[in-house]
C-alpha cells in the first residue's frame, strides 16, 4: 500500500478487475465473502461461514476461487496449524462497464454484479427503515438518501463522480473507528440517465 498526501496515512488499495476476476466475482457467496473480509477484517472459513449462514466447505471452496484470481489472500501470520486465515487483497474493487465491451460473458458478469449492488442498497435501506426510530435524532438526521436532477455531458458527469470519490476517500482516510460515537456506515454513489418510461 502506498502512502498518499494525507499526513503519511496509507492510501486505499484498489484493484481494477480484469475479465477473469469479474467472472469469478459474479457469484452471490463470493461477493458476500469479499465484502465480509473488507468490513470485518481477516477471518477463517469457519468464522465466515457462521457470519454468512453457509457451510465451511462451500466457504473454503469459494475463498480459494477468489484467491486464485488475487482478490483474497491468506494471512499466514494469523494461522495456527491447519487453521487458515484469509483477508481481502484490496479495499476497493474498481472497473468501468466499458472495460468488458469485447467479452459478452464478462459483460454479463459485471451487469449481474451491478444488479447485486442495487439489491444490497435496497436491503440495507429496508433494514435501516425498520430500526431508525431506535437511533438518536442526530443519527437519524445524518443517515438517509437524497437525489438531484442535473443536465451534464458525459465528461462533466465523470468529473462529478471523481470529485465525490475524492471526498469519500478523504473521509475514509481520516476516519478513526475509536472515536466516541463512531459507527460503520455504507455510502452508495450512483448516477443514471433519466430514461423515459413508455
Amino acid at each position: 500500500m502506498e502512502n498518499d498526501d494525507t499526513g503519511g496515512r496509507p492510501a486505499t488499495s484498489s484493484v481494477r478487475i480484469d475479465h477473469r476476476q469479474v467472472r469469478v466475482l459474479a457469484h452471490p457467496l463470493r461477493l458476500r465473502l469479499l465484502g465480509a473480509l473488507r468490513v470485518q477484517g481477516p477471518a477463517t472459513a469457519t468464522t465466515l461461514a457462521g457470519l454468512l449462514g453457509t457451510n465451511t466447505g462451500a466457504t473454503s471452496y469459494h475463498l480459494r476461487q477468489l484467491a486464485d484470481v488475487g482478490l483474497v489472500v491468506e494471512d499466514p501470520d494469523r494461522g495456527t496449524g491447519r487453521q487458515r486465515w484469509w483477508r481481502a487483497a484490496h479495499e476497493v474493487t474498481d472497473w468501468e462497464p466499458s472495460d468488458f465491451d469485447d467479452d459478452p460473458d464478462a459483460r454479463a458478469a459485471i451487469e449481474w454484479i451491478q444488479g447485486d449492488q442495487v439489491r444490497l442498497l435496497a436491503e440495507r435501506a429496508e433494514r435501516w427503515f425498520a430500526v431508525q426510530q431506535d437511533w438518536s435524532p442526530a443519527w437519524r438526521d445524518a443517515f438517509g438518501m437524497s437525489d438531484a436532477f442535473l443536465s451534464l455531458p458525459a465528461d462533466r458527469l465523470q468529473a462529478l463522480e471523481d470529485e465525490l470519490w475524492r471526498v469519500l476517500e478523504r473521509y475514509r482516510t481520516e476516519a478513526d473507528p475509536e472515536q466516541p460515537d463512531a459507527e460503520r456506515v455504507h455510502v452508495f454513489v450512483a448516477a443514471f440517465p433519466m430514461i423515459e418510461q413508455r
